[in-house]
């Protein structure tokens, strides 16, 4: 099959060997410098490209194909200012451990800092936010050099998808002319002749180190009280299954937020509301180990609690972080994956005369009950809102939450077994969750993608809908209380001076106009019966359709009181 690239022959070895190297997506920006390696990948038989003008929601549209797909995705844009608008994006695929690959076009090195124009100091510009950083040039055409680039493209992919995923950086410098382009007859002898340059690339070293599984087997089996806190990931059926296992051992909790993907009728799965209230002080609660999955915790009140805690003895499992002491009682950092980890645990002998899980789930048993009695009578409010949500979310759904107030509500009620519930929880930040959404939408157009986001984060990342890849199979539902309403939930800014005007930057903006520009349908509702109203013909599917997006407004004021009152109903 014969098809166009690049006539420099450094770049075309550069795409054939990240295709070989299993790179099948590519988000790309548009520009002069990076002209080379678009023409290259965008011509390639074997890889899908999308066009996204905004590098900032580029990277994150980026970041949800690579989250629903669970493999490496590239962002390619051109030199200067444009690459560091990745950086948001990269920074939370550091925290989340998501094999995002950076490719930037850059100046030849001698332009660099001589007023020539889009130049910036693009060497290693991520810093410390990326696992490896590789410099390329075109100019060099020597057999060595074709060796150098395929062997170290190779390399920093693989290193990309390891144990510990996360963000690569590659940087190619490119002289002009950038359009040429050569005709190629076959991709498969390409990628072989790339993969005979890379032979020498170094295998992936296996994790080694050596776990005395006896030792945690006998603390495991003398301890009365353990807890095992599971943060955020991907749906895991092996780990669900181990841990199922698990919650049979009366001494044994599992705790569990939405983020985790982990359902189970034994599981703690809304941690605010189940410790409300919980007398600190009561040893009962303490325990004696806690075992740490996953990635990020929502839950602040969770990390007070056990920090405050006298626990002996904190596990932390996974390969990624292994310094990380988020609790500050980190005894243990075992690199191994959780499931390997928890079915070792469950091979240990059970400690069956301690009731410590009971007590737990009798609390959350009764504050479940108390969360929809509340909820029935309650006005109509952002914390109303979420409740009427979670009746309509589509089975085997993927749920985005918006970061802040959004995310923390969604907290409040039990998960949905077949839903899978995502979130931009590395850096927590509000920048691009929509485009996140959006990505991740585009590459699963077979199922339902809804994002649930509040209006600061709406507005901030609005460009996520200039991007004609939209996909009919999403829907967005922008909770509209006219400010950042996470500011009257947490204590401190309504004391000071600037509470209105900086922290919860009151506002009168409607989405209904944005929509229009990027040719939505646009619901709104103001009420409960509008809210209900309104679904049916929102869920309904046009195949050749485009997003909707249902604009909720809610009372600013009224909010905290609906909440403080609920946590208050608890007790």
């Amino acid at each position: 099959m014969s098809y166009l690239t690049s006539a420099k022959k450094n770049v075309h070895l550069f795409v054939e060997t990240c295709v070989a190297a299993g790179l099948k997506h590519i988000v790309i920006s548009p520009g002069s410098r990076n002209a080379s390696l678009t023409i290259s990948f965008d011509e390639h038989p074997e890889v899908k490209t999308t066009l996204v003008h905004d590098e900032r929601s580029a990277g994150f549209f980026a970041l949800g194909i690579a989250l629903q797909l669970q493999e490496p995705v590239a962002v390619l844009c051109t030199s200067g200012s444009a690459v560091l608008n990745y950086f948001p994006a990269v920074a939370e695929a550091y925290y989340q451990n998501i094999p995002l690959i950076v490719i930037s076009a850059d100046r030849p090195q001698e332009w660099i800092n001589h007023g020539d124009g889009q130049t910036i100091m693009q060497d290693n510009v991520f810093g410390t936010h990326m696992h490896s950083f590789i410099q390329l040039e075109d100019k060099y055409e020597t057999e060595h050099y074709y060796q150098f680039l395929c062997m170290e493209t190779l390399d920093i992919i693989n290193k990309a998808k390891g144990e510990w995923s996360g963000p690569v950086h590659i940087n190619f410098a490119l002289e002009e002319p950038l359009y040429n382009t050569v005709e190629v007859s076959d991709f498969h002898a390409a990628q072989a002749k790339c993969l005979s340059y890379a032979d020498q690339t170094k295998s992936n070293i296996e994790n080694s180190t050596t776990i005395d599984w006896a030792l945690f087997q006998n603390q495991w089996s003398a301890a009365k009280k353990k807890i095992v806190l599971c943060g955020q990931m991907p749906k895991k059926r092996a780990l669900l299954d181990q841990l199922k296992t698990m919650s049979e051992d009366p001494t044994v909790l599992i705790m569990v937020e939405n983020t985790s993907n982990l359902y189970d009728l034994k599981f703690v799965h809304c941690i605010d509301r189940t410790i409300e209230h919980l007398d600190r002080n009561n040893s009962d609660f303490i325990p004696e180990i806690l075992v740490t999955l996953g990635g990020a915790i929502v839950s602040k009140k969770i990390k007070n609690l056990f920090r405050d805690w006298n626990i002996q003895h904190h596990w932390r499992v996974g390969y990624a972080f292994p310094e990380m002491d988020t609790f500050r009682h980190l005894s243990e950092s075992v690199e191994c994956a959780p499931t390997n980890f928890i079915r070792k645990l469950n091979e240990a002998p059970r400690n069956t005369v301690e009731l410590y899980a009971s007590k737990w789930k009798s609390i959350d048993f009764i504050r479940q009950e108390k969360t929809t009695e509340f909820c029935k009578s309650a006005p109509f409010s952002d914390l109303k809102v979420f409740s009427i949500l979670n009746d309509y979310l589509p089975e085997m759904s993927v749920v985005h939450l918006g970061n802040s107030s959004v995310v923390r509500y969604a907290q409040l009620f039990d998960p949905i077994a077949s839903i899978t519930y995502q979130s931009n929880r590395g850096t927590s930040g509000i920048d691009g969750s929509m485009s996140t959404a959006t990505g991740a939408a585009f590459a699963d157009k077979d199922s339902w993608h809804v994002h649930v986001t509040g209006d600061i984060s709406f507005f901030y990342d609005s460009n996520a809908l200039w991007n004609k890849f939209l996909t009919p199979n999403l829907r967005i539902f922008l909770i509209n209380n006219e400010g950042g309403g996470i500011f009257k939930i947490i204590p401190g800014p309504n004391s000071t001076q600037q509470y209105k005007k900086y922290f919860v930057a009151e506002h009168q903006h409607s989405a209904e106009h944005i929509c229009k520009a990027f040719e939505m349908e646009y619901f709104s509702a103001r009420n409960t019966e509008e809210l209900h109203g309104h679904m049916e013909a929102f869920y309904q599917h046009e195949a050749d359709g485009r997003p909707k997006l249902m604009e909720i407004f809610t009372d600013t004021e009224l909010n905290p009181e609906v909440l403080h009152s609920y946590f208050t109903a608890l007790k």
